[in-house]
């Protein structure tokens, strides 16, 4: 009988994973996922400042695995893990595994701060980034038919938690949008009300990148008009202000939050195999401690046994991808009994985009910023993509975007049962 691999996620780890072992016949693959679809997280916040649409980076399961008979899609959620039987359960139906691969990713990591994670706006999935692009939208409709000035400024300001990549991105384009799009379109707004901070608590931006990629980001995010505030944290949101670490308030009614991630909770494995950022601990093959048939890929695992990353890899889309592509062999070797091959990572370097020109790409042996970076950063991320389409759409409509900085997709959507237009 064929060996039933049931992947939980439809992440990098867990598309990639099925991709490489789908024409080995020897098995049956059933991917579990509670969204129908597969989508690309590191543009994530072109779909939350409305520069793109969701259908963009955004790919169907059952469109993905048609081509594959021996590849189901099942939709559902994890509730827990039974190892002793073999089997998981999900909020809709039980699955019976050979080999289960935890492969869930992250969520948002609020450290604790029950305020913050009350209020604030997270940005990990296409849900968030869509509600994100209301939220700030709505905003500029309230700033533009108000009148009192302190409304206005608690309206207007946007406070951006986490000064990575992430936060980076965001905060250039946020900027950008201000500088191209809200002096033309909302003339009843105060500008000089608008503030856009950006707020990390380590003492520079872009921490895991080189000197170059630092500088340049600090500098051209100033220029953009980004009040950039280091060595700070923020500690509590309490009454519309965003309390930071130093003392100072802010008065925002928009604080998004990039600034931690934490594993998602599997119910059923044991605690003695979740380390630290709530991962699963992994053996050299990537196999859960204490199981030879559970695996755990990308952001959700910690792997100590690589020479070269010794407090665990990374939690970025190359990691997840290599490791999927290696256990794929290493479940057929494991099948036949041969020896599996411990998972290296071949670090291929880091990028983050700016604001339109301008970018910077760390690559293993040397740095480089600025226009050609940012043509780097674009082709890098269409390439990607799953799907042709996917990538031919998004291409043409960066080139239109970036020639025209005028995105035409800032529609508020809120859907409603039983609404009409009109």
């Amino acid at each position: 009988m064929k060996k039933h691999i049931v992947i939980i996620g439809g992440g990098f780890a867990g598309i990639n994973l099925v991709k490489s072992i789908a024409r080995n016949k020897n098995f049956r693959i059933t991917l579990v996922d509670r969204n129908n679809y597969h989508f690309f997280p590191p543009l994530i916040y072109q779909v939350a400042t409305a520069f793109i649409e969701p259908s963009h980076i955004s790919y169907p399961f059952r469109k993905l695995f048609a081509r594959y008979d021996n590849v189901n899609y099942h939709m559902g959620s994890l509730i827990n893990v039974n190892t002793e039987t073999q089997h998981i359960e999900t909020d809709t139906g039980e699955i019976f595994y050979d080999y289960l691969v935890v492969a869930l990713g992250t969520e948002t990591n609020f450290f604790g701060l029950e305020n913050v994670e009350k209020c604030a706006l997270p940005m990990k999935t296409i849900h968030e980034a869509l509600y994100l692009k209301n939220h700030l939208l709505m905003s500029l409709e309230k700033a533009a038919r108000n009148k009192n000035l302190n409304r206005a400024e608690r309206l207007q300001n946007i406070v951006i938690a986490g000064g990575g990549p992430t936060g980076v991105e965001l905060a250039g384009m946020i900027a950008e949008m201000g500088a191209y799009i809200a002096e033309k379109e909302y003339p009843e707004i105060e500008l000089n009300l608008s503030h856009l901070y950006l707020v990390d608590a380590l003492p520079t931006l872009l921490s895991p990148m080189s000197d170059a990629a630092k500088k340049t980001a600090y500098e051209n995010l100033k220029k953009l008009g980004v009040n950039i505030l280091l060595n700070v944290s923020v500690k509590d949101y309490s009454d519309g202000n965003v309390i930071l670490s130093d003392g100072k308030k802010i008065k925002t009614e928009s604080l998004i939050w990039t600034s931690g991630v934490i594993g998602r909770k599997v119910p059923g494995i044991p605690e003695t195999c979740i380390g630290k950022g709530r991962r699963l601990l992994v053996d050299e093959y990537n196999r859960v401690l204490g199981f030879e048939n559970i695996f755990a890929l990308g952001d959700i695992c910690l792997h100590l046994s690589d020479k070269n990353f010794l407090k665990g890899h990374p939690q970025v889309a190359q990691v997840a991808i290599q490791q999927a592509k290696l256990a794929a062999k290493n479940i057929i070797r494991q099948e036949k009994k041969e020896t599996l091959q411990p998972f290296i990572y071949n670090d291929k370097g880091s990028m983050a985009i700016i604001s339109k020109y301008k970018a910077v790409v760390d690559l293993p042996k040397f740095s480089y910023t600025g226009f050609f970076a940012w043509l780097t950063w674009l082709f890098i991320h269409i390439i990607p993509l799953t799907g042709f389409r996917n990538k031919i759409r998004l291409a043409f409509e960066w080139f239109r975007l970036f020639i025209t900085n005028n995105p035409s997709i800032r529609m508020i959507l809120q859907p409603k049962k039983n609404t009409s237009e009109g």
